[in-house]
């Protein structure tokens, strides 16, 4: 069994989405992650990437966007963009991505491995994610892939979320949690806090 089916398998028993899981199988984790770490690539776990970052384990990236329920159509704030993998597996499932991140060094890597994979409708953006991206809003779908401090979501993505949207993000800070915002079609907001996570803080400046 080849790396990428062993993962797959993994990832099975925990999520039953068949286009996320598609989506896992067709973004190669492997150019996402640095030279020396390739080897580990299609492990289920998180790996360093520089800046103090990481890129997320493939089951956490799973279940988030197994939570987002995204049909293919949707515009997407990912917020974190890290390697830029959590982005292009979003891009597979929506029809357009805006990735932000606070370290220009990564959000550079990202696109240069964004480009060699040919994925074209990712779109990324070095600044404060907990700021979002108000000139594209709203958004269908926000995923955070950095915990916000404390229980509180930031206020600027709650309010760039459309309604009928969801947000997905871990809040925290040693006792970290998986959450879902819905915003409701009269503007109301439902959150759902799920299971214990483990993510990088989010920066903000």
């Amino acid at each position: 069994m080849s790396d990428p089916e062993r993962l797959l398998a993994e990832l099975r028993r925990h999520v039953s989405d068949k286009r996320v899981l598609e989506a896992v199988r067709a973004v190669p984790r492997d150019r996402f992650v640095p030279a020396h770490l390739r080897h580990d690539a299609w492990e289920n776990a998180p790996l360093p990437i520089g800046a103090g970052q990481t890129i997320s384990q493939p089951l956490v990236v799973a279940r988030m966007c197994e939570l987002l329920a995204l049909r293919g159509d949707e515009s997407v704030l990912d917020v974190g963009t890290g390697s830029g993998w959590h982005a292009a597996i979003l891009a597979r499932l929506a029809a357009h991505v805006w990735s932000i991140e606070v370290h220009e060094s990564l959000s550079r890597t990202a696109a240069a491995t964004l480009a060699e994979c040919g994925i074209a409708n990712v779109s990324l953006v070095v600044g404060d994610g907990s700021r979002g991206l108000p000139e594209h809003a709203p958004y269908d779908a926000i995923n955070v892939a950095a915990a916000a401090p404390g229980r509180a979501l930031p206020p600027a993505l709650l309010e760039q979320l459309a309604a009928g949207g969801r947000l997905v993000a871990p809040v925290g800070d040693d006792d970290q949690r998986l959450v879902v915002a819905r915003r409701g079609r009269r503007g109301d907001v439902r959150v759902d806090e799920l299971e214990r996570v483990r993510f990088v803080p989010l920066v903000s400046r």
